[in-house]
């Protein structure tokens, strides 16, 4: 449980922890809304604080506090979290603070009150924005007034407060639930779990606590994934509003209770008729079929075992807020991907150029490659493994692999990964010193391995910040660099 003020929010002496796009809006909905408000941050200019990283100076700027906001990035071991962990100031996330926040809605058609927009809430290691941003789909598809917010978008907290929402499409990382601990969720879904950010959280055990945040208090549905137990095990231990239910989701025939996909169509079996009927226990509803979802395939394939799995959860999550089957029908061929998940860069001379630089993990590259055909794909990767291991990720999908091109400033985890797992495969090492041209480089390397029907793939399964601002731009130079090959290696 999040620890609470000791005095009111309005009389409270206020640091914000951060200073960038979270730290800017939850310094802004706070304005005017406390007692002080001191900004702190080491490198943004304009924060009020810039030595808060030394150890004395954090105990003084925790001791003149009554409440830390902390933005996603921080740690609880760096000093000034530490300080106040210490010291017994309450730290809260932006989505916390978001949460009591929360502002009334306009009133109703017939002039009702209404309280504030409920959350439809997403987590795990990987599909999170995909599913989200589906979900905002299927809502605005329904005539819902809706955003995708969060770990996506806009911050959580303007969006709380603004009363004109109907409801809240809401993803959220493991960072941002950390210190979150009083949400309650209309419905929430936990993807999928695999390492990750083990650097930041110590160890898988604790990385998977906090990602079951999110289920703590849901008031109609917990949603699960039926293909990674972890995830049911977290819906099992979650302390849930009475009445509230699980709900999985399977590539297979749905059971009762949850939806799932017979033949081509996605069909639900958990909000397709009242509970104890017979209905409830004999029939099912139609949502949607894979045609519905072929725009996100490439041309004649079907679409990816992840792509309909993340389109089955943002759709039982529409269907705990009581959205109709068609509105998922609609919504989900009204969707349309955001950039570097999987986009098809460009063709040439056989070879498709496929950008999956949003793949910052393991479990996430493994998806990519296991949407290609066998011994097709010259795998462009490297980056931060934050404390990741590789070897289940090239074991898994080795067959796939024709060739490697390995970026980063430290190559060795997955170069010595492929060693023991596939030493068959060719890989190129492209050297990091001129950090400017290594994306150039490495597709000249790419297109040079590449065959007629491969594909080369951008899919890093690390996160991007050794060499690249973010993971957009480490697509965007992969993009420019596809664009500027020409048809001969």
């Amino acid at each position: 449980m999040t620890p609470d003020l000791t005095v009111g929010l309005g009389e409270a002496r206020v640091v914000v922890a951060g200073l960038g796009v979270t730290g800017r809006a939850v310094a802004d909905a706070l304005a005017g809304r406390v007692r002080s408000l001191v900004t702190v941050d080491t490198r943004a200019e304009g924060a009020d604080v810039r030595d808060a990283d030394d150890p004395r100076r954090a105990a003084e700027v925790v001791a003149a506090a009554d409440l830390v906001v902390a933005s996603p990035g921080w740690p609880p071991s760096s000093p000034l979290l530490a300080a106040a962990a210490e010291s017994g100031v309450p730290v809260w996330s932006e989505v916390e603070l978001a949460w009591r926040l929360r502002t009334d809605r306009g009133p109703a058609d017939d002039g009702a009150a209404r309280g504030p927009a409920p959350w439809l809430g997403v987590t795990g290691t990987n599909g999170k924005t995909t599913t989200v941003e589906m979900l905002a789909s299927i809502l605005g598809a329904a005539g819902l007034r809706t955003a995708a917010v969060g770990n996506v978008g806009a911050p959580l907290v303007a969006a709380a407060l603004d009363p004109s929402y109907d409801v809240l499409a809401v993803e959220l990382s493991s960072f941002q639930l950390h210190f979150t601990g009083t949400t309650s969720f209309e419905a929430a879904a936990v993807l999928n779990l695999a390492p990750d950010h083990l650097d930041w959280h110590g160890s898988f055990e604790a990385y998977a606590r906090d990602k079951g945040r999110i289920l703590d208090r849901v008031q109609v549905a917990c949603v699960y994934n039926v293909a990674d137990p972890a995830t049911r095990e977290l819906v099992e231990e979650a302390d849930v509003v009475e009445g509230a239910r699980a709900v999985g989701c399977t590539l297979g025939a749905p059971a009762l209770g949850q939806v799932g996909v017979v033949e081509d169509v996605l069909v639900d079996r958990a909000f397709h008729a009242a509970s104890g009927t017979r209905e409830h226990r004999t029939h099912a509803t139609e949502l949607a079929t894979l045609a519905d979802l072929a725009h996100l395939a490439p041309p004649g394939a079907p679409p990816a075992p992840h792509v309909v799995a993340d389109a089955l959860a943002a759709a039982a999550l529409a269907r705990a807020h009581g959205v109709p089957a068609v509105a998922v029908r609609d919504g989900l061929r009204a969707f349309r991907p955001g950039a570097h998940r999987i986009a098809l860069v460009r063709e040439l001379g056989g070879v498709s150029y496929v950008d999956d630089s949003k793949a910052t993990n393991a479990h996430a590259a493994a998806a990519s490659l296991g949407a290609c055909a066998a011994g097709t794909v010259v795998w462009v990767a490297g980056g931060l493994a934050k404390g990741a291991s590789f070897d289940e990720l090239v074991s898994g999908q080795a067959d796939r692999l024709r060739a490697a091109v390995l970026i980063g400033a430290d190559p060795a985890p997955l170069r010595d990964a492929l060693a023991r797992h596939a030493p068959q495969v060719p890989v190129v090492v492209v050297d990091p010193g001129d950090t400017g041209s290594v994306m150039r480089r490495a597709v000249a390397a790419a297109q040079g391995l590449a065959r007629e029907g491969d594909t080369v793939l951008l899919a890093p399964a690390g996160a991007s910040m050794d060499q690249f601002a973010s993971y957009a731009r480490r697509g965007e130079a992969f993009a420019t660099a596809v664009q500027e090959l020409t048809g001969t290696p």
